[in-house]
């Protein structure tokens, strides 16, 4: 008879200070000695993790030695800004604020989402806010599609599924945001002689929910190894402001409010990060469900989409692809 192994509901708990002596060693590393750059951009965007690795930078370099930029859009919520604000000045750091609306209305992002929206609900029109969600994944073993949700002026909502031209549509013009974004940090880190650092966790790095030349672009990736879970535990310690620390995480991308859980992840990230772990560690559904509050069924079906998840999106991680090696002498 085999015997199962429960899965701990505190295997991801983190020592904090040990944690943050690890990570900016590391930064000093590569920083300095690997890259001889003086200090880091971040890009603030009022979320817990971008408020982090903030803060971590800030203990490594000095917070004179970085530099956080808020980029704020047409789509962006009503309280990004001054959350963004408030992780700059409990870090100490310098920030410029870049609107990037006007780039992004020269790029063609909104209308470019908006004809896709159009095509799917006709009647989208002037002052319509829109989201793209997907169906839970624990409820079913259907296979999972795509729709937007459409509010109208006068509070009516309709839901449509997405032709996979009009989802695809959307989400390479969305993903003019995060381009954007990628390519204002690297203008001042240019400028400053600083290098980028990214705020990927390990659940959105794992599950490729970043975009290639965008979020997924970086120098170092501080918090690339640390679940959501630990990001909030690190946030605690290290003093980000409460109200980030409350903030839900939210992809702050549509012009409606959206949670990740609704748009990505299969489940909310304390949950998701539970089963990332127990899929990495051999624990089965059986010995994972109890823990995260679902059936073993459940279980069985958020390990799949995992699996799903890491092969679609493989491609996001891959370097440009040479056709032959080069080999790199060391001066």
């Amino acid at each position: 008879m085999t015997t199962l192994r429960a899965l701990d509901p505190n295997v991801l708990r983190l020592d904090a200070p040990v944690a943050t002596e690890a990570i900016t060693q590391k930064l000093r590393e590569v920083v300095h000695q690997r890259m001889k750059r003086k200090g880091a951009v971040v890009g603030i965007s009022g979320g817990i993790d971008s408020a982090v690795v903030t803060f971590l930078c800030a203990r490594a370099f000095g917070p004179e030695y970085v530099h956080g930029v808020l980029m704020p859009e047409r789509h962006s919520s009503a309280d990004t800004l001054r959350l963004s604000r408030s992780v700059a000045d409990g870090a100490g750091v310098r920030a410029d604020v870049e609107e990037i609306t006007g780039l992004l209305e020269a790029a063609g992002c909104y209308a470019r989402q908006e004809e896709a929206v159009q095509r799917v609900v006709p009647e989208y029109g002037p002052g319509c806010r829109f989201k793209v969600v997907l169906p839970s994944v624990i409820d079913d073993d259907r296979y999972r599609v795509s729709s937007v949700v459409v509010a109208f002026p006068d509070g009516k909502e309709v839901t449509r599924r997405m032709p996979l031209d009009a989802y695809l549509q959307v989400v390479a013009a969305t993903n003019f945001k995060q381009r954007c974004r990628t390519m204002l940090e690297y203008y001042h880190a240019d400028r400053l002689n600083y290098a980028v650092a990214g705020t990927p966790n390990r659940l959105e790095y794992d599950q490729g929910f970043f975009v290639k030349g965008g979020d997924g672009l970086a120098d170092v990736k501080p918090i690339a190894h640390l679940y959501k879970t630990q990001v909030y535990e690190l946030a605690a310690y290290l003093g980000v402001p409460e109200q980030v620390r409350q903030r839900p995480p939210t992809t702050d991308t549509y012009s409606m409010p959206q949670g990740q859980d609704e748009f990505y992840f299969s489940l909310p990230y304390g949950k998701m990060d539970l089963c990332l772990f127990a899929r990495d560690h051999g624990y089965s559904e059986a010995e994972t469900a109890p823990t995260v509050g679902l059936t073993a069924t459940q279980v069985g079906r958020v390990f799949r989409d995992i699996d799903g998840k890491r092969r679609t999106t493989r491609p996001l991680h891959l370097a440009a692809q040479l056709v032959e090696h080069v080999e790199l002498v060391d001066p």
